[in-house]
């Protein structure tokens, strides 16, 4: 693999990418991070390449991320059964605890000690720190499971001002100090809002959007809000994919350009969406941003 491609055709490969290089300096992307490319350990070093090599190149990159299969993990260990309604976890007293456990522990301190591995100069924060997501019980069936209801982006701000990466794992307080469990596309969403950035990036376990969900090849490039609606009455967006489409609307009327549905167990998926035409996923925009390949 090393010498799978000449000297020359790795300078090409970087003279294309210079234009989106150009385009995004400065900019802000946040990336949420999650599904099989973080249990993957391979594809999460691939991950934490790509977001130091944008790092690299002038883009402030921060990494919100979640760690369901890891909190369920020690669930299991600790002899308590996961519990889930409508697709959240019931989180109690002792579930919380686990989740701040997990997610401010074990998961954020993994990330950041990646990405100083790879170069980076990254650190790691939870919703908790500087209040930075308030928020107050969701439903009282799921316990203590948030909703957002303020986000102090100040914490973020400075970070990246001082030149790191952040690495924000998806926990809320109350005023009374309670600890709460938030959906990480919910808490990237209004991050990425209060940021104002340019770009979100969803990585899951599926291409995008499909036409049809078990045809991988109906993915659907890009979807204005309008196409949105429809594709919702359609039936089109259905299932899991429905509170990802809702995020990415969200994050929208929040004040980003534009959002990415993206399969994060493709390798490098995370540059080949930024820095090359045809990109990865499907992007969600108000109005319409055209693949090249489209």
């Amino acid at each position: 693999m090393q010498n799978q491609f000449s000297n020359a055709q790795r300078a090409e490969v970087l003279t294309q990418a210079l234009p989106y290089i150009q385009k995004y300096y400065g900019k802000t992307v946040v990336i949420k991070y999650g599904g099989n490319a973080m249990v993957d350990e391979r594809l999460k070093e691939q991950v934490m390449e790509d977001i130091v090599l944008l790092w690299l190149v002038g883009v402030r990159v921060v990494l919100v991320h979640g760690g369901g299969p890891e909190i369920s993990d020690l669930m299991g260990r600790l002899g308590k059964e996961p519990v889930f309604i409508d697709g959240l976890r019931v989180t109690d007293k002792e579930t919380a605890d686990i989740v701040q456990m997990v997610l401010a522990g074990k998961v954020n301190k993994t990330l950041v000690n990646l990405l100083e591995c790879h170069g980076g100069k990254a650190m790691g924060i939870s919703g908790m720190d500087g209040r930075l997501i308030e928020a107050s019980p969701k439903d009282e069936r799921l316990g203590f499971v948030g909703r957002i209801d303020r986000v102090n982006i100040d914490a973020v701000e400075d970070l990246l001002e001082k030149g790191y990466i952040p690495v924000v794992s998806t926990l809320g307080c109350d005023r009374d100090g309670n600890t709460y469990n938030i959906n990480g596309d919910t808490a990237a969403a209004h991050i990425a809002g209060a940021l104002g950035a340019e770009r979100m990036i969803m990585m899951t376990d599926t291409a995008g959007i499909l036409r049809d969900k078990n045809d991988p090849t109906t993915l659907i490039p890009s979807v204005t809000l309008e196409e949105a609606k429809a594709l919702f009455s359609d039936g089109i967006i259905s299932g899991g994919m429905i509170p990802k489409v809702e995020c990415c609307v969200e994050a929208i009327h929040r004040g980003v350009r534009n959002v990415t549905i993206m399969d994060g167990r493709i390798p490098h998926a995370i540059l080949m969406e930024l820095l090359t035409d045809e990109g990865a996923g499907t992007v969600v925009a108000e109005g319409k941003e055209v693949r090249k390949h489209e």
